[in-house]
């Protein structure tokens, strides 16, 4: 039985209950963690296997700072300790919480903390041990002549090579949602408006803003993820309009807002370094931008309704 947390600690609780069919139901967790001091609980009907999850992928965009995510049971949040790692990685680049009602998890707490980071450490080890008995399998199956892969890749059959494309689009999916917020923005401030071509170059100069699965986006990777996306009702359809044609100015103004949008921290000399860097010309026709430039394609962006300064 657990017991209630008192008011002064229970604020910020937000609970994520999940059930794997629709004919189950939330109730049980629902009141548990109601019952644990959680205002606002979100209910989801998805498999443990099942990467997209939009719910969770909309808490965890929406979190706040100081909030806290809290679950009944780590089951069900994450499908594997990686999966648990990666979302409370997430979450701590939020600067919110996590805590499990069954489980010694609380990232609150330092107890919570060190039992985080053994799990971790299983995890590691878990990595290399799966690597070395591979590697151990491998060299035993050539010993006696047999050839490793798949079989029904070799023999070019179409429902392996289903299968293996599934496997490879859910495990870029689960990149994807791992990273979103760290290029989201960006992409939702700068389409339609912009073409393709700008709004990678802005997330290529982005620290941080990588797709998660592979080290740089190109044109057909961002379109294809956003679509997915799309497809998931994660994001906007109209992000994958056609981007309409601009004057030069116009176009320098959603440019500068989405690199704004991408990096809010950076200062208006950095936007200006990153804008030479990028070979983008001033309004006038320069090669040296100036932060003074800058601050007035902002400005216009801001009575434009792209970007909110203070």
């Amino acid at each position: 039985m657990h017991a209630k947390i008192p008011p002064t600690t229970a604020k910020g609780l937000i609970g994520y209950a999940r059930v794997s069919t629709e004919d189950q139901g939330t109730d049980p967790q629902v009141d548990e963690l109601r019952a644990a001091g959680c205002a606002t609980v979100e209910e989801e009907h998805a498999s443990g296997a099942d990467r997209s999850r939009p719910v969770l992928a909309r808490l965890l965009r929406e979190i706040r700072p100081g909030e806290t995510l809290v679950v009944v049971r780590l089951d069900r949040l994450a499908r594997s300790v990686s999966h648990l790692l990666a979302v409370i990685e997430q979450l701590e680049a939020k600067g919110a919480h996590f805590r499990s009602l069954r489980d010694p998890i609380d990232t609150t707490t330092p107890q919570g903390m060190f039992s985080l980071q053994v799990l971790g450490a299983v995890a590691q080890l878990e990595r290399a041990l799966i690597a070395e008995r591979t590697k151990a399998g491998l060299r035993s199956a050539r010993s006696r002549g047999r050839i490793g892969g798949n079989p029904g890749l070799r023999a070019r059959d179409p429902a392996a090579i289903r299968k293996v494309r599934a496997a490879r689009d859910a495990a870029h999916l689960n990149g994807v949602l791992a990273h979103l917020d760290e290029w989201l923005p960006a992409v939702r401030w700068m389409r339609p408006a912009q073409p393709w071509g700008d709004v990678v170059r802005v997330l290529n100069r982005t620290p941080g803003s990588s797709p998660g699965v592979a080290a740089r986006w190109t044109t057909e990777r961002l379109r294809r993820t956003v679509r997915r996306l799309v497809e998931e009702k994660i994001v906007e359809p109209d992000l994958l309009e056609r981007a309409p044609r601009q004057p030069a100015d116009d176009r320098l103004i959603v440019l500068v807002a989405g690199i704004a949008a991408a990096a809010p921290e950076r200062t208006l000399q950095q936007i200006a370094a990153q804008l030479e860097t990028m070979r983008e010309r001033t309004p006038r026709g320069g090669t040296r931008w100036h932060p003074s430039s800058v601050r007035h394609l902002l400005i216009q962006a801001e009575r434009k309704g792209l970007i909110a300064r203070p």
